[in-house]
């Protein structure tokens, strides 16, 4: 089997594919994630997560890399990471009482035959109405500024949510396993 390498630094993307119970490293793609003029939020999570993958595959020529990326979008409005807390104040205020797809495409590559799978996995959350107060609250008390939307549901983010759909969970996080496991078995390589 070769190696397996998760092209992404992001600590919920490890833990996630840790629970898949199979070896794998972590490597870090240098790949510009501002997103293209026009380009829609699924259209730019689904090339970043082909551009980390064969990013990372450059240098691992004969491994299958995960490449993974996600953008929230309000209305076709892309939400990337806040990176401050006014802009996650700007973000969360502009989400309360609506509704944000988070758009997470995950893309396996082998690099020895040049094979490429990828898919877009969206999410729907439902936002409360939320207060000033309870968004001040929120963010202090948990710093998500680098999350995609201002928000993790795996932490206390959940308490901004009025309801989720979507058909993997995990993509709301940041690597849909449930795709992942499906390209990884086309591959070969046997989860269970």
């Amino acid at each position: 089997m070769l190696p397996l390498i998760l092209g992404s630094t992001s600590p919920y993307r490890r833990e996630l594919l840790a629970r898949l119970k199979i070896p794998f490293s972590v490597a870090s793609p240098d790949v510009d994630e501002s997103p293209l003029p026009g380009e829609l939020p699924q259209e730019t999570a689904h090339r970043l997560s082909i551009a980390k993958a064969q990013a990372v595959g450059c240098l691992n020529p004969a491994a299958l890399i995960i490449g993974s990326d996600q953008v929230a979008s309000l209305d076709n409005i892309q939400l990337g990471k806040p990176l401050t807390h006014a802009n996650a104040v700007k973000q969360l205020s502009m989400m309360r009482g609506r509704s944000v797809v988070f758009h997470t495409a995950v893309c396996l590559y082998n690099s020895a035959s040049g094979n490429v799978q990828s898919r877009i996995v969206p999410f729907e959350v439902a936002f409360r109405r939320l207060s000033d107060d309870q968004i001040e609250n929120y963010l202090r008390k948990e710093q998500p500024y680098n999350c995609a939307g201002s928000a993790k549901s795996e932490g206390l983010g959940i308490a901004l949510i009025e309801k989720m759909s979507g058909d993997d969970p995990n993509s709301l996080i940041g690597l849909p396993l449930i795709a992942l496991i499906d390209m990884l078995q086309n591959e070969g390589v046997a989860v269970i």
